[in-house]
């Protein structure tokens, strides 16, 4: 199986299970071997009180695109720290773009960056999410 027949298997495998990330409206846009990239159409349900997006929904985004790049390796890999800046704002009619590269991969920790642009290529967030792999896997490897 080649990295990237692999990342795309532990991807579907987590999305068929990921209702968070399906339920706000996100789609999985693409997988590789330490990448992933996801996006989001911002709707009228996405807006807090200032008529723009809510933080968290920008937060989720990242974090969904990080937990798809860190767990392409077939490898469980769970969150222990991450940060996010915000330098502009969503709109409403937005599509929201997460993208996330690895950045580290020593053992079992994992450093990746992830940033997310609107549909001009302008940066709204920058987010650091550092993983650590847990026993399991996705999917069996010797699954046909």
């Amino acid at each position: 199986m080649s990295p990237q027949e692999r990342a795309e298997r532990a991807a579907k495998a987590m999305w068929d299970n990921d209702s968070a990330s399906q339920r706000v409206g996100m789609t999985l846009d693409h997988v590789g071997p330490g990448t992933a990239t996801l996006s989001l159409p911002l709707r009228p349900e996405h807006l807090n009180g200032h008529k723009i997006c809510h933080g968290g929904y920008i937060f989720m985004l990242a974090d969904s695109a990080f937990a798809f790049a860190c767990n392409s390796y077939n490898q469980l890999a769970v969150a222990y720290q991450n940060s996010i800046t915000y330098v502009q704002p969503g709109m409403e009619g937005d599509v929201l773009t997460a993208k996330a590269v690895e950045v580290s991969k020593a053992g079992r920790a994992g450093i990746y960056d992830v940033t997310i642009t609107n549909q001009n290529g302008e940066a709204l967030a920058h987010f650091r999410g550092h993983s650590r792999t847990v026993k399991g896997t996705h999917f069996e490897e010797n699954e046909a």
